[in-house]
């Protein structure tokens, strides 16, 4: 599905604004960074409500929400806030505000909700997440702030995948991959994870977002990959270009197995040119991320840290540092 295509996430003018309501609602972008105080100044110099109509026909009222809604406390809590600033400013009330509050009232809440992310081209992904952040023993239910980077990232340098075959380690729920396919035209993807859940939840997002759009022309796979017990004839057989991965720096205990992984991928003699590996990474721990710099060092592997700016195309929180590392023989 397309949304209307806008230019930038600024708030310049009205319809700017509205398109940063629809973007950060469907998204599930937190409620203190919409562009509340630019509706407070529109209901109070303007005569009309128009404002709260088209917001609502962008958001709770749009087909992508009827068909992949946000989690029911989501949208509740955005709508109670709309409300509120509507009262607060607005003379009279505001039935379809109220109507549609009431029809979430006594829904239930489920376990899954979805998120959507609009690309540039006005393509919609829509991916289905667990409202947990930790749940069934992972955390790969979730989209974190590196894939999301990533992706952005990708969407600047679609080159370094056309007509490639490529590697994703650690996909969790597809966002990176989605876009790579829909918008950068490799030969061919392969998605992998290793926790049987996020398998099956990918799976279900690609079918989703990939299977029946006319933006992928790419063969798609999806492997059970383990760092630690992958066999030297899987990896042969995916014999991929490109590797990339995020936020897969995030446990120590991991770290050996990863390093030892792409060290095979790397020097790979059945390949006749070296693939190339990009992993984002969030740093949270700074310990964490000189560990794994370190075990880079001494499995013989370098790195260089891309410092080229990347647009900011989705609205999430850039305030930690997010790296992007290049790693070679």
């Amino acid at each position: 599905m397309k949304v209307e295509e806008e230019e930038g996430m600024g708030h310049k003018t009205r319809k700017d604004v509205i398109h940063t309501f629809q973007v950060n609602f469907f998204s599930m972008g937190l409620l203190n960074a919409f562009p509340w105080d630019f509706l407070d100044k529109e209901l109070t110099t303007s005569e009309t409500s128009d404002i709260i109509i088209d917001i609502l026909q962008k958001t709770c009222l749009h087909p992508i929400c009827l068909k992949n809604p946000p989690s029911l406390k989501y949208r509740r809590r955005f709508l109670r806030e709309l409300i509120k600033r509507h009262e607060t400013i607005a003379a009279e009330p505001l039935d379809v505000l109220y109507e549609a509050l009431g029809e979430l009232m006594f829904a239930q809440e489920e376990d899954l909700c979805y998120k959507t992310y609009l690309l540039p081209t006005g393509d919609a992904v829509s991916l289905a997440e667990n409202v947990a952040l930790i749940s069934q023993g992972t955390t790969g239910l979730v989209t974190w702030e590196a894939a999301l980077y990533l992706a952005e990232w990708a969407l600047e340098n679609t080159h370094i995948f056309k007509s490639k075959t490529v590697l994703e380690l650690g996909s969790g729920i597809g966002l990176t991959g989605i876009v790579v396919c829909r918008s950068s035209s490799p030969t061919k993807y392969i998605f992998s994870d290793c926790h049987q859940t996020v398998l099956q939840r990918l799976k279900d997002n690609i079918t989703n977002c990939l299977t029946n759009s006319d933006s992928n022309s790419a063969s798609v796979s999806v492997e059970e990959l383990d760092w630690q017990n992958v066999s030297d004839e899987q990896l042969q057989r995916i014999q991929a270009n490109t590797i990339i991965a995020a936020d897969v720096v995030y446990d120590p205990d991991v770290i050996a197995c990863l390093v030892k992984l792409l060290s095979r991928l790397l020097n790979d003699k059945v390949q006749e040119n070296h693939p190339d590996v990009y992993i984002a990474s969030a740093v949270r721990n700074p310990q964490t991320y000189d560990c794994f710099k370190k075990e880079l060092e001494r499995a013989g592997l370098r790195h260089v840290i891309l410092k080229d700016s990347v647009t900011q195309v989705f609205p999430y929180n850039r305030s930690s540092t997010i790296e992007m590392t290049k790693i070679y023989v």
